[in-house]
């Protein structure tokens, strides 16, 4: 939008603070290379659009915002003369994207400084040849600086995930393995029980009937229901005394095996029924091989399946095989992380899940958001791991905030005090010692957010309370430009 030209002054112009400690022929430079223009109530420039101009503010009201998702989210709002904004960077020239990083309108009359943003570039480059190369160090050291930590950060996190994951997958695997050598050693003591039982005066009738027992029994023990400590220690009682009477001295030892396979009383009847009394014991004893075999079995198989879901949470995680933009369900995401982190989370802090099961998929980059998720879950365990014994209960809720997906994580940490809380989104602002953290977690979880998928992020904090909530539009297409800094060029 162009504004209505006006004369300018080269007195009016050196009043701005910016501009006070200029020489006189420098002041009348800028009002030759400038102009002065009185723009009506409405928009002056638009976030993205290519920076042409540098404005400084002589006179009106002017107000700055941003896009986050469908809104437009006003940062700035002020009267105060010489306050500047638009093309803040020219004399960074084409290294970086001239555009304008946010949305300048007016709310009345407003009379501006305008210079173009090459004569802006130049003036500085004559004028402050120093102050251009400090700039110019601080922003691209500062961004380089940024983009290392960050990475280091990266391959801290990747590592804890690895040590984690590694740690989840030695529990069933070890237990595979000692199910696997028990399992062997079982079948070879049922093939010698076996080879008892061929010896044995077993007519045809009574082998067959064992063998069907048998295969019932393996049914049975697929089938087994979940009975209270209670109730198995009342049915271990029933059965000992059953094998005792029945002349089976070692029952105590086979009465656990038969109890967790939903085996009673009623199933040592059938057995002693289907066999001569002579050769009841090596009967139960086969049968009992049979049990722990199964239930070695099932142990096997419980170990690999928690193992596959191991590496299915972990392929998840990374989205290895997806592509890195896609509509997700953050439920998916949300699991795979906590997975991912459980070792880090411990058995001293509970987990609620809130979730909304009935929102929609929503467009993203899910191995980001699981960084994002990443990022906040640690947070969240180590602000309730400093306090209260290491205790505590994370929630993670999921819903629909009007028309953005709303996802919520809850600590009863010691919370954040209220004269950090604005500083927490700050690269490199950590409250951690020294060594354990980058201050750039939150920072990394506000680009990814914000700038990546044109969301916003909130936080809320008393203590014993602290929500941090992540909103992402349903509908909104990803950027696929470079991340732009997370603070917009605003005014001073």
């Amino acid at each position: 939008m162009n504004g209505q030209p006006m004369p300018c002054s080269p007195q009016e112009v050196g009043a701005l603070f910016l501009f006070e400690k200029l020489e006189p022929e420098q002041l009348g430079r800028l009002c030759a290379a400038g102009r002065v223009e009185l723009f009506q109530p409405g928009p002056v420039y638009t976030e993205g659009e290519p920076a042409t101009c540098f404005y400084v503010m002589i006179e009106g009201t002017v107000v700055l915002s941003r896009q986050v998702g469908g809104d437009d989210v006003e940062v700035t709002r002020t009267s105060q003369a010489g306050v500047y904004a638009g093309a803040m960077q020219a004399y960074l020239g084409d290294r970086v994207r001239q555009a304008y990083n946010n949305s300048m309108r007016v709310t009345e009359p407003t009379r501006f400084f305008v210079l173009p943003a090459d004569t802006f570039a130049d003036i500085m480059r004559e004028w402050f040849p120093m102050a251009v190369h400090l700039l110019e160090g601080l922003f691209f050291g500062s961004k380089n600086t940024q983009a290392a930590i960050g990475q280091r950060e990266r391959l801290l996190a990747l590592g804890s995930l690895s040590a984690g994951l590694t740690h989840e997958l030695n529990n069933p695997a070890a237990a595979a393995v000692r199910a696997t050598s028990t399992l062997r050693e079982r079948v070879a003591k049922m093939r010698h029980k076996l080879a008892i039982i061929a010896e044995s005066p077993f007519s045809r009738e009574q082998l067959a009937g064992l063998i069907e027992i048998q295969e019932r029994t393996a049914e049975r023990v697929a089938k087994a229901p979940a009975l209270s400590p209670l109730e198995a220690s009342d049915r271990e009682d029933a059965l000992t005394d059953w094998l005792e009477d029945h002349g089976i001295d070692y029952g105590w030892q086979l009465a656990p095996t038969f109890v967790q396979a939903g085996l009673d009383v009623d199933w040592l009847e059938q057995v002693a029924a289907a066999v001569d009394e002579e050769i009841l014991p090596n009967s139960v004893g086969w049968l009992n091989y049979t049990v722990e075999t199964e239930l070695l079995m099932n142990e096997i198989e419980d170990s690999t399946t928690r193992i596959s879901h191991l590496v299915d949470a972990a392929k998840q995680y990374s989205q290895l095989d997806r592509a890195p933009y896609r509509e997700v369900d953050v439920h998916e995401l949300l699991d795979s992380t906590l997975l991912m982190l459980s070792g880090k989370i411990g058995q001293d802090i509970q987990v609620v899940k809130e979730y909304d099961r009935t929102v929609p998929p929503v467009p993203a980059y899910p191995a980001e958001l699981n960084q994002v998720w990443t990022n906040l879950i640690d947070n969240a365990v180590c602000a309730m791991k400093d306090g209260d014994g290491g205790r505590g209960t994370l929630t993670v809720r999921t819903a629909l905030d009007h028309e953005q997906l709303l996802v919520e994580f809850r600590d009863t940490g010691s919370g954040i005090a209220p004269e950090i809380k604005d500083r927490i989104f700050d690269p490199f602002f950590t409250t951690k010692p020294v060594g354990q953290g980058t201050g750039l977690g939150l920072d990394i979880s506000w680009r990814i957010v914000v700038n990546k998928h044109h969301g916003s992020m909130r936080v809320e904090s008393v203590p014993g309370d602290t929500r941090f909530q992540v909103l992402l539009p349903l509908t909104a297409e990803a950027s696929e430009s470079p991340e732009s800094p997370k603070s917009s060029e605003e005014t001073v």
